[in-house]
């Protein structure tokens, strides 16, 4: 606002807006007050409001409504702060149940809402980011777009979900890990994971193995100098095309225990094979298989 002060003459003054005065910049003089002032700045949250957001809460995939639906506040005040009489708040009451109702009235909206929360409990535990909980959620509603949900487990789907998005994301998750986290059974995972790859034709790389040593050498509390040397043997098999259709963990297993052995680190096949989540087995016959081609590596 550009006027000219009554007192010192200066052109220069300001305009409060959370009082609607305008002041004098020099003198400090008043020179108009009560003045409505256009302020377009919304937020739904303390947060927001510090930070003096313009807009509220971003759009997610993870919400079953995508953050876009209203929220009536729990608290018996109105904007004033002042407490609302009783006749208000169950008027209040009445429009809070009919909101929720409306935002889950269809099953769609109520599986989208539980997969929600499923979604949210297994970030927090696998330790996930939230680009990869975007990315099954996106795949979890693409899934329910082509009716894939009718006739089985929500959580299955939403298992299945998350770990084509940590395959195709590279987050370093089993499809063990998951199961377990997901207190489901591996085999009804990997039904729903092969259903998803074949409506969908995933383009789903294979885990590097060398990324696989990390997780293991954590388990077991392995050296620094072992879990390098493991992973420079490791790139040195892929060169050679030795990785191919092998099990990552199994792989990545297996040349922990040549290297253990060559560093003098007492460690069982039984250890490593529980640490990778394979068989006995599987370290032994990968092993002898490694030290009779790749010797001169490791």
């Amino acid at each position: 606002m550009s006027s000219k002060c009554t007192v010192c003459y200066d052109e220069k003054t300001v305009t409060d807006n959370s009082t609607g005065e305008v002041i004098c910049r020099s003198c400090g003089t008043v020179l108009a007050e009560n003045i409505e002032v256009s302020n377009e700045r919304r937020a739904f949250s303390k947060e927001e409001f510090e930070s003096r957001a313009q807009t509220g809460a971003p759009t997610s995939l993870t919400r079953h409504d995508m953050g876009l639906s209203t929220i009536i506040s729990r608290a018996d005040k109105d904007a004033s702060g002042r407490k609302i009489d009783a006749s208000m708040k169950a008027t209040m009451d009445r429009l809070r149940t009919w909101d929720f109702r409306t935002q889950a009235g269809t099953p769609t909206d109520r599986n989208l809402m539980y997969a929600s929360g499923e979604f949210s409990k297994l970030k927090h535990k696998l330790a996930l980011t939230d680009t990869v909980i975007e990315k099954a959620a996106y795949i979890y509603r693409k899934a329910q777009q082509r009716k894939l949900v009718r006739g089985r487990t929500m959580i299955s789907l939403v298992a299945a979900s998350l770990y084509a998005a940590c395959r195709e994301l590279d987050a370093q998750r089993t499809l063990k890990d998951i199961a377990a986290a997901s207190n489901i059974k591996a085999k009804d995972l990997a039904r729903a994971y092969r259903l998803l790859l074949k409506e969908f034709d995933l383009d789903i790389q294979l885990p590097d193995p060398a990324k696989c040593v990390a997780k293991i050498s954590n388990r077991l509390g392995l050296s620094e100098r072992t879990t390098r040397h493991a992973v420079r043997v490791l790139e040195e098999i892929k060169r050679y095309g030795g990785s191919a259709g092998k099990d990552p963990m199994g792989l990545a297993g297996s040349v922990l225990y040549l290297i253990c052995n060559k560093n003098k680190e007492n460690m069982s096949q039984k250890q490593l094979a529980d640490a990778a989540g394979v068989t006995e087995v599987t370290i032994r016959n990968r092993a002898k298989e490694l030290s009779r081609k790749y010797s001169e590596i490791i």
